[in-house]
């Protein structure tokens, strides 16, 4: 791994799998870290039914996550940014039930499974932290249930733009203004409407002053009233 990418040098170390590790155990976790080319849009990472053989972490740029149904359809079933880790819904049976594609040029740090597995043996706290960071992958699942069960098409994506803002703000960046680097037909996919919907909705929140877009930019001018909508 290479002084660049050093983990305890890098700014997403506080969200990510080692984070609180002691210096000695977090230059051992450096070890395993393997560094992939950078990923152009839309090129795959993994695909649904690929073996797994490790875990990704998001470095920067941002990833798309989908799996087919029986009849070919794509379904839309999260959003990776930098800091978080995919991979995890391999674990039951050793392949991803999921495809992720990258939204733009993006890079991830590799972890081998093998390697990560043996470190776990030997870092009880690493382990411990891999329990962490999958328990809030559960609770990002839960969230996304009650995203997309009943609530309206406005409560909906008044919501998926709070929850862009609380991530964007956990990872030391603007919560008020941010890039949608996914395209209005993923989203729409995602939370369950029409394109049309998606872009009229927008279009509304940006007339009435609550957010602002300018193609992919958003900045959101009155984030109580997203809450006011959610609520």
């Amino acid at each position: 791994m290479d002084y660049e990418t050093l983990c305890q040098d890098c700014r997403l170390v506080e969200l990510c799998l080692p984070y609180g590790l002691p210096k000695t155990e977090l230059e051992q976790f450096e070890t395993i870290v393997k560094n992939k080319a950078p990923l152009l849009t839309d090129q795959y990472l993994y695909q649904q039914d690929d073996k797994c053989r490790s875990l990704f972490v998001v470095k920067t740029g941002s990833f798309r996550s989908f799996i087919y149904s029986e009849d070919g359809a794509e379904q839309t079933i999260g959003f990776y940014l930098p800091g978080e880790l995919m991979g995890f819904d391999a674990f039951q049976h050793g392949r991803f039930t999921s495809s992720s594609i990258a939204l733009e040029t993006s890079k991830v740090c590799e972890l081998p499974l093998s390697k990560l597995n043996d470190l776990c043996r030997l870092i009880p706290s690493l382990q411990s932290q891999m329990l962490r960071v999958l328990g809030k992958e559960i609770e990002s699942d839960h969230n996304q249930i009650l995203l997309l069960s009943h609530r309206s098409a406005k409560e909906k994506m008044a919501t998926f733009l709070l929850r862009l803002s609380h991530r964007y703000n956990a990872l030391g960046f603007s919560k008020t203004e941010f890039n949608l680097t996914m395209k209005r037909q993923d989203i729409a996919n995602f939370l369950g409407l029409t394109n049309e919907t998606v872009s009229r909705l927008l279009a509304e929140l940006n007339h009435q002053g609550i957010i602002t877009i300018n193609r992919r930019n958003v900045k959101i001018n009155n984030i109580d009233s997203l809450k006011v909508i959610v609520e």
